[in-house]
């Protein structure tokens, strides 16, 4: 029988097949595009290898792309029901387990068994890879953190792919709070592989927690030739940098970044690529800047792709989109028909909590704002404000989702629970010139001049801190 790289047994895999899926792999741990050919090839040089299969559905679900994943699992079903599972060997065995749970709706069940692979096989690189990102796409930090440190000290210094691993570990780190231990890390890993945007994308995050937007601007634009292009990662660093670009107050820099990379006439309507469109776009609501057409064509991007209910991050950034470009009536149409899901969805799919509890309130919460009903914005986010990773994403994506309830606060006078966010905000990250720009607005209502000022000033020191990295 032949074997991976690690001796872990590959049932009915040839060895040109064993070597298309160590390929394979290499290149989804670096988000390189040829990962989806290396993995057709696996499977076409042995359709009967239950690794070749595993990893082909396991790439139609990372990107949270609903008919991708349709499709998927008719093809593993159709492969399932043809081979005797008997002669698979125990990773496999759960391999497929995993990702039978992620194809019916289970991602996080799917999670928990690629855990047990990485606690008895904690050199499956596959399985690590996988679940740190189901660690992701379900908002658990620690996991996302754990998981991968569970396994390190079961890698050689040097394994290749130990780097994409440290890139990982940092991303988790950062997640969790431990931004400087993360920032090293990360270092490391892109020390040792200079193309690892993963390892890139981590220390990105570790500037962006810590309000070092100059310093993050400078690390981007140092290491262009390694992050900008060649991966399935360019257009969301793209979108760190345009974080980057509107803290320190250069909207022309933000919709350049948004206009040449992040959507335009040549975007694919991937949802990972969308929903950075849409968030960016929503800050700049936020903000009460004009972004003229481009609601509209974001709009038009997610109304195409016609999504049923499948991923909640994605449909709160859909939402966005509609109610930015004024569509509230295609907003509201998708909240309905994701209540009417759940009324039929079977609560042990994952998505079915993440709809419920914490994706249609964000939808509605998005809708009101939009109408100007600031307190209804408030009366509907400020109960989960405290639980909005459990369904997805980053902390620095989901900042959009609570400088919305800041806003609701600010708008609907709500002045003490303003103020005890902004305390809440301006303690964790003391560096941030929204967090002063909304401070200085409080205080204007409030009558307090001198807090405004010093606020307003605070602001403005700080985004000309981060201007001046801009060049």
């Amino acid at each position: 029988m032949e074997t991976d790289r690690h001796t872990h047994a590959m049932s009915g895999t040839s060895d040109e097949a064993v070597r298309h899926y160590e390929r394979a792999l290499d290149a989804l741990l670096f988000f390189r595009a040829e990962v989806a050919d290396e993995a057709q090839a696996m499977v076409t040089a042995s359709p009967g290898s239950a690794m070749g299969h595993v990893f082909h559905a396991y790439l139609a679900l990372l990107g949270t792309e609903e008919k991708d994943a349709a499709e998927a699992r008719r093809s593993f079903g159709a492969f399932h029901g043809a081979i005797d599972l008997s002669g698979l060997s125990p990773r496999e065995k759960m391999h497929t387990r995993a990702a039978e749970a992620w194809l019916d709706g289970d991602m996080l069940g799917a999670g928990d068994i690629l855990g047990e692979i990485s606690t008895e096989f904690p050199r499956d690189g596959l399985a690590l890879a996988v679940g740190h990102q189901i660690d992701f796409l379900s908002g658990d930090a620690q996991r996302l953190r754990d998981r991968i440190g569970g396994a390190l000290s079961s890698w050689d210094g040097d394994d290749p792919h130990l780097g994409p691993l440290l890139g990982m570990y940092a991303f988790g780190l950062e997640e969790s709070g431990h931004y400087g231990q993360a920032e090293e890390t990360g270092l490391q890993a892109v020390e040792r592989h200079p193309r690892d945007v993963w390892g890139i994308h981590a220390v990105v995050h570790t500037y962006e927690m810590r309000g070092l937007f100059g310093e993050g601007i400078r690390y981007l634009d140092a290491r262009t030739e390694d992050w900008a292009d060649g991966n399935y990662l360019s257009v969301h660093n793209s979108w760190h940098y345009a974080l980057y670009a509107l803290e320190a107050g250069s909207i022309e820099r933000v919709l350049a970044v948004y206009d040449n990379t992040l959507h335009n006439e040549d975007s694919q309507g991937l949802a990972m690529e969308l929903l950075d469109a849409s968030a960016l776009l929503w800050r700049l609501l936020l903000a009460d800047v004009d972004v003229e057409t481009r609601w509209a064509a974001i709009a038009e991007a997610w109304a195409g792709r016609e999504d049923r209910a499948y991923y909640a991050f994605n449909d709160v950034h859909a939402v966005m989109a509609y109610a930015g470009s004024g569509r509230l009536s295609d907003a509201e149409r998708l909240v309905k028909d994701r209540e009417q899901w759940l009324t039929r969805a079977d609560p042990s799919v994952s998505n079915h909590a993440m709809t419920r509890d914490i994706g249609l309130p964000v939808c509605r919460a998005l809708i009101a704002y939009r109408q100007r009903q600031y307190a209804r914005v408030v009366e509907l986010l400020a109960p989960i404000r405290n639980h909005l990773n459990s369904f997805g994403g980053s902390h620095a994506q989901r900042d959009a989702i609570q400088r919305t309830l800041v806003e609701g606060t600010i708008r609907s006078g709500r002045h003490d629970l303003a103020r005890t966010l902004l305390s809440e905000r301006i303690s964790l990250r003391p560096i941030c010139p929204y967090n002063w720009q909304a401070r200085a607005r409080l205080a204007d209502q409030l009558g307090d001049t001198v807090q405004a000022a010093t606020a307003r000033t605070r602001a403005e020191e700080q985004a000309a801190a981060g201007a001046a990295a801009l060049g």
